[in-house]
């Protein structure tokens, strides 16, 4: 409640209380089950139970509805709701019957991830399951708020797709759940073990190809393991090809898909793949060109060798099928405010305290020779690494240097603390 009337107290006038004692501001109420709306005084009013008198300009479209999710506020507007009469927030009776006063919205003591797609299906028409939630769990809340018996998710398909592009419409639907969700079916969890298992080949391939002694049998042609390895890296690459097709056409939207980091990454795992065997071609095409031929494959080997460096981004490929991996991001992602402090202070700290050591040491020191270098020196000193390849020799530097790193040390908790205290909330709010 506390954002929507922040956004209301912009735009509308409120009635207060003659109590002296209660100082914040409170709508007057003339019924509950319409909404938010506002009368023609301005001043904000909240439709109450069992009451109907509404003005005559009175537009259910401008009206907000506060609907709270085991202590989560959701907001949205009527009109989504009442275009599904006969689910439970549809209907005006069964949905007046969960109001709390005392909150002043519509509470439900039920699963909150659930009720984000619960909520999708209001607005939208099209049914979006949770990831990373029991299948039968997201059931038991769609049956709960008569989503079930509704069985309006058909009024999503535009009526002139015809049967055939419904049917069609209903595959990429169950295709998109089968690719995101392991535990759709017995498949489902076979495809995505075997993605896990391809996953973890192709990263020992990466390390392997390192080593002098096996680095070997995967760049030697003539080596007999050469085309057992090549082999099995090119089905462990045609493997990940087939899920980016299928997970890009059964998407729901083109557009989003390229939004997602995961996709782009997967994308970016099996570049390095196809741009080898193309250079591969084009080396094998000149070989008898002399000169240029040479010249052509030292630029090929420099584009392979970039491009071999985003096969690294093939282990954030286990991301997507951990959850706690997921909710460890969106913490993260949450509390990017923090992080953006902590890296503040520390370019601020560092380019200060460098600074001074550069100008206490530079005389008598070689080793604090610009400011770069001592700025290194502040970051080893105050994260406590400590490598010992720059070090102060002065009395003035060594004094200097106890106090940076004292001060380090408490000018980097204090921003931590707040970042762990806001990971550890939204992480546990996430696992709920």
């Amino acid at each position: 409640m506390g954002g929507l009337h922040s956004n209301i107290r912009n735009s509308t006038k409120y009635k207060y209380l003659e109590d002296a004692e209660n100082l914040l501001p409170t709508p007057s109420y003339t019924g509950l089950s319409n909404g938010y709306r506002e009368s023609g005084t301005n001043d904000l009013q909240l439709n109450s139970l069992g009451s109907t008198c509404l003005p005559q300009d009175y537009t259910p479209d401008d009206d907000l509805v506060t609907i709270n999710v085991s202590g989560t506020n959701f907001i949205t507007t009527l009109t989504s709701l009442n275009k599904y009469p006969s689910t439970l927030l549809g209907c005006e009776e069964e949905r007046n019957k969960h109001f709390s006063a005392k909150l002043n919205a519509f509470y439900f003591n039920r699963h909150r991830p659930c009720f984000d797609s619960i909520l999708h299906f209001y607005q939208t028409g099209k049914e979006a399951p949770p990831l990373n939630v029991d299948p039968d769990v997201y059931a038991r809340e769609k049956e709960f708020f008569g989503i079930k018996r509704e069985k309006e998710i058909q009024l999503a398909i535009p009526e002139a797709s015809g049967e055939q592009l419904e049917c069609m419409g209903c595959s990429r639907s169950k295709i998109h759940h089968f690719m995101q969700d392991p535990r759709s079916s017995k498949i489902a969890a076979c495809w995505h073990a075997m993605d896990i298992i391809f996953i973890c080949i192709s990263i020992c391939f990466l390390i392997f190809e390192t080593d002098p002694n096996l680095g070997k049998h995967f760049e030697d042609d003539t080596d007999p393991y050469y085309n057992t390895l090549f082999w099995i890296n090119a089905f462990v690459m045609v493997f990940f090809t087939v899920d980016i097709i299928l997970r890009l056409v059964t998407w729901p939207h083109f557009l989003d898909f390229w939004k997602n980091i995961f996709n782009l990454l997967d994308i970016l795992s099996i570049l390095p793949f196809y741009v080898g065997l193309i250079a591969d071609d084009i080396n094998s095409r000149s070989e008898d060109a002399g000169d240029m031929a040479s010249q052509a494959n030292k630029q090929h080997y420099v584009v392979l060798r970039v491009c071999r460096i985003f096969r690294i981004v093939r282990i954030f490929k286990f991301i997507r099928h951990s959850r706690d991996l997921l909710i460890i991001m969106k913490a993260v992602s949450n509390a990017k405010r923090e992080l953006f402090l902590l890296i503040l202070l520390l370019f601020i700290f560092v380019i200060t305290f460098g600074s001074i050591m550069y100008y206490i040491e530079s005389t008598d020191n070689e080793q604090f020779n610009s400011i770069m270098k001592s700025c290194w020196w502040v970051i080893v000193t105050i994260t406590t690494v400590g490598y010992g390849d720059i070090y102060p020799i002065t009395v003035g530097g060594k004094l200097f240097g106890g106090f940076v790193l004292t001060l380090g040390i408490v000018f980097l908790a204090l921003p931590m603390t707040i970042i762990v205290s806001k990971f550890s909330f939204v992480y546990e709010r996430e696992k709920m």
